[in-house]
């Protein structure tokens, strides 16, 4: 059976800062409802193609296209209306505001976005409210926090904030979700926690682009791994053949 074509392919994307070429001509595809493991030494462009990838920079040449459409030039709120969202690997949650207001935030709200429906259709405007509350209801549900929902978000373990970052971004029923080490300063309980999550995103029909450090956890999650190093790409395929490349191993542990 031949591969379902790319979701997002990115084609000689550079970006440069001063005389560091922190990306430099990188091209892969992503395939939809797949992980895709993006992994390389620190410094070899990982959360630069991020940033890329979701507006918050802007490269010196190449194209990104999702879908179709040209992500290059767009701001980062344009590129999550399209259908392309991000954590951060430090969280930036709402830490004042509650757990369920945190995903509140993420679930769309179209019927009260313009004011004068606020007057003239304030039973729309309510009924809408309900199905967002509802829906954020599902989403905290779905990853182990409907309990936690009226607690501050500053008042979760770290491991439940990774998954509040999470559910964040998937309660805009985006398609495509960019991970940022999600796995970070977990311990091995924490772990077993959030490794099957990420999966259940795809399950749940979402494409993943997934930062991870962890060799293991690559090639556990992983349908497809990129290995970058010093913003280019050095092997794209199956995460056997690049986790246990002598070639690629030497330059990810720098022995």
């Amino acid at each position: 059976m031949a591969a379902e074509p790319a979701i997002m392919s990115l084609q000689g994307v550079a970006r440069a800062f001063g005389g560091i070429q922190a990306v430099d001509g990188c091209t892969f595809d992503v395939r939809p409802r797949l992980i895709t493991g993006l992994i390389g030494p620190n410094g070899a462009g990982k959360t630069t193609v991020f940033n890329l990838i979701t507006g918050f920079l802007s490269a010196d040449r190449g194209s990104i296209r999702f879908q179709g459409r040209e992500l290059l030039g767009l701001a980062p709120h344009q590129v999550e209306r399209l259908g392309v969202v991000r954590t951060f690997q430090h969280l930036r949650l709402w830490s004042k505001m509650s757990v369920l207001e945190n995903v509140l935030l993420g679930c769309a709200t179209p019927v009260g976005e313009n004011v004068f429906s606020l007057f003239l259709r304030a039973g729309a405007v309510r009924a809408e409210e309900n199905r967002t509350r509802a829906r954020a209801m599902e989403v905290l549900n779905f990853f182990g926090l409907a309990d936690r929902a009226r607690e501050l978000a500053e008042d979760l373990a770290y491991p439940e904030q990774k998954l509040l970052s999470m559910a964040r971004i998937f309660a805009t029923d985006a398609p495509v979700m960019l991970l940022d080490e999600p796995t970070s300063g977990l311990d091995g309980e924490s772990l077993r926690r959030i490794v099957p999550m990420v999966r259940r995103l795809v399950e749940h029909g979402k494409t993943v682009l997934l930062i991870e450090h962890n060799m293991e956890l690559i090639s556990e999650l992983s349908d497809e791994v990129v290995f970058l190093h010093q913003g280019r790409v050095l092997a794209a395929g199956p995460p056997a053949g690049i986790t246990r490349d002598p070639a690629l191993t030497e330059i990810y542990f720098g022995v």
